[in-house]
């Protein structure tokens, strides 16, 4: 097809949500390589991704470009590469959560460099949804996050908690400081284990470098905050069990993780740019997927959606990103940080149209007599 005949397609396909090439507003598409016609049609959202870091294309929106698209449902009907198909495949014949995958994940994204995370992160380094329910700041909002988790699992002095992928160690630090509780905190990436063991030091925490296969351990509370991505569909009953094994009778388990409206096999149906190069081996489950994993072990206390608040921390670690490339840059290069920019622009445009969730689940193996007392919109003081 020719270049005039691909840019009418792409042309009329984007007019559908209201997206214009070389328009004047915020979310329209400035073409800079032709080539970016063709490669869209032969390759849908991933060749949308690859020429944006390749620099074929601009937007100074891109989040709310985004949002036009999936609310047009333009996403579902975009042509899907055949790389993209195949790949899908594999994850259905193959365990992409095995432990001979997991490596791959860590390498290309959480041991990148601490220095990296800290330009984006807040002060406590917390890589998940943020709570901006009265806060004007991501420190504050990650802080809210924090405390709300607290509260909602009940935490009291002397509790032994486990935190299933404590990344930089900021959960287990604010619960150990605030709560007075004994904390162990599981990671498989050196970088973050590192880190984590110098934010917990002098507190009653524990940071081990561990998969999460190889626990044992009896605790009274147990959280795994945006793991779920990490563990592969075919793993998920699995994962339960193991948490099953080391929750005590009484004891609750919070699960808080990304979501998605329908239920894949893999993250590359989801968004297959961000889930090859950001994310790999990595998908968002679905609440039937969830709820499947965990029937006959556990009993769902509560389910709190808060994704619409993804939106402001997609954008924060964004604006903290571009305002501190320069401390960093010479580490990295310009296709780099491009690939960054647009990974936090479109995540938080798919929450802002809703595409996206953040689910935060309590779960209990024997039910609370009585009943849960959830927690909302508002911190008890």
């Amino acid at each position: 097809m020719k270049i005039n005949s691909s840019r009418k397609v792409v042309e009329e396909i984007l007019s559908r949500a209201d997206v214009q090439i070389d328009g004047s507003r915020p979310w329209d598409i400035q073409v800079k390589n032709y080539l970016f016609y063709k490669k869209i049609l032969r390759a849908g959202l991933m060749g949308l991704g690859e020429s944006y870091v390749d620099g074929w294309w601009e937007c100074e929106s891109i989040d709310e470009m985004v949002v036009k698209l999936i609310r047009a449902r333009l996403l579902e009907n975009l042509k899907k590469d055949l790389k993209v198909i195949f790949l899908a495949l594999t994850a259905k014949i193959f365990n992409e959560g095995r432990r001979s995958k997991s490596s791959e994940i860590v390498k290309r994204h959480y041991d990148l460099g601490n220095e990296f995370f800290e330009c984006m992160l807040d002060k406590r380094m917390t890589y998940s949804c943020a709570f901006w329910d009265g806060a004007r700041t991501l420190d504050e909002a990650q802080e809210a996050k924090l405390e709300l988790v607290c509260q909602k699992i009940g935490l009291k002095p002397g509790m032994k908690v486990l935190d299933i992928g404590c990344g930089w160690g900021s959960f287990l630090q604010y619960a150990a400081e605030k709560y007075g509780i004994e904390g162990m905190g599981l990671t498989i990436s050196p970088e973050q284990f590192k880190y984590a063991q110098k934010a917990c030091a002098g507190l009653p925490v524990e940071i081990r470098l561990q998969d999460y296969r190889d626990l044992k351990g009896d605790f009274d509370r147990i959280v795994a905050i945006e793991v779920m991505e990490h563990v592969g569909y075919k793993n998920y009953r699995q994962f339960m069990k193991k948490v099953s094994q080391c929750l005590r009778e009484d004891g609750l388990f919070f699960l808080h993780t990304m979501g998605f409206n329908r239920s894949t096999i893999s993250g590359l149906e989801q968004e297959p740019w961000l889930f090859r190069y950001i994310a790999p081996n990595c998908m968002v489950p679905s609440l039937k997927q969830i709820s499947d994993s965990v029937e006959g072990l556990f009993v769902i206390e509560d389910v709190h959606n808060i994704g619409a608040h993804y939106d402001k921390t997609g954008m924060a670690w964004y604006e903290n990103l571009t305002r501190n490339w320069s401390k960093i840059k010479s580490k990295y290069d310009e296709r780099f940080y491009r690939m960054w920019k647009y990974c936090w622009l479109i995540g938080a445009g798919c929450c802002r149209a809703r595409h996206v969730q953040a689910w935060q689940i309590v779960l209990t193996k024997n039910g609370l007599l009585g009943g849960y007392n959830a927690l909302r919109d508002r911190l008890q003081k």
